[in-house]
Formats: structure tokens, C-alpha cells, sequence
């Protein structure tokens, strides 16, 4: 993971992937790890609805961030 490196990183995945990725952060050491959640599937989106997403994730990645 980037944060190992010294890189901080925030990973964000459909919600179709969230249990997977929160399995592969406890098998990397990182149980708490937080990342973004967006809708799935991210393929067939709109721009509008691509758009909509990236906004709701970029606002909770600043609180992540910030606090």
C-alpha cells in the first residue's frame, strides 16, 4: 500500500467491492483502513451520474483528510 511507502493514499471502489476491499486491508494489516464507496457499476454511468459520485466521494475523502 502507498501509505507504506510514505505516500498517503485513499483507495475508493464500487459498493460491490467494499467487503473485498475491507478483507484485503485486514490481510494486509490495516483493519481500520477507510476508503471512498461509490455506486456500482461505474461503466454504464453518465457523465452526470459520474460526476454526481465524484463529488460525494471527493467530500468525504477532505473530511478524511482534514480531520
Amino acid at each position: 500500500m502507498a501509505e507504506r511507502a510514505g505516500t498517503p493514499a485513499l483507495a475508493v471502489m464500487t459498493v460491490n467491492f467494499a467487503s473485498a476491499a475491507e478483507l484485503m486491508a485486514r490481510v494486509l494489516g490495516m483493519p481500520d483502513y477507510l476508503f471512498g464507496i461509490i455506486a456500482h457499476p461505474i461503466s454504464s454511468a453518465t457523465d452526470e451520474e459520474l460526476t454526481a459520485q465524484a463529488s460525494i466521494v471527493t467530500d468525504y475523502i477532505k473530511q478524511l483528510i482534514l480531520d
